[in-house]
């Protein structure tokens, strides 16, 4: 099975998880998209502003001293946006309702975040 086979596999396993994702990418750590589900034709944009908005994240969480960054997380009214990183090489981007289950989300997209480091 070819590298992104296995990445496809993986975000078919955590849409499957998680029905209400709306949109799912694995983006680089410099914007490019690797692999997307649910995209519309924003998706190569989404993919460079997941990497964008990550990186911001790992400076102020170096700056602030607060640690390890797990996760970047921007709450709309009607929607979320959360980025995980996929060890030092990528970015794994959903965004689903607003009224979801952040913690089922959390849990499930950071195991999913974890599988996909592997096979990057």
């Amino acid at each position: 099975m070819s590298k992104q086979e296995q990445i496809e596999g993986i975000l078919n396993q955590l849409k499957g998880a998680l029905p209400e994702l709306q949109e799912v990418i694995v983006a680089s750590g410099d914007g490019l998209s690797i692999a997307q589900l649910g995209g519309g034709e924003n998706s190569a944009r989404l993919a460079a502003m997941a990497a964008t908005a990550h990186g911001l994240g790992k400076r102020i969480a170096t700056t602030s001293k607060l640690g390890n960054l797990t996760e970047t997380v921007v709450l709309g009214d009607s929607a979320y946006f959360i980025a995980y990183a996929i060890g030092d090489k990528a970015v794994l981007a959903i965004t689903m309702p607003s009224g979801s289950n952040l913690g089922l989300v959390r849990l499930e997209a950071q195991e999913h975040a974890r599988q996909l480091a592997q096979v990057l």
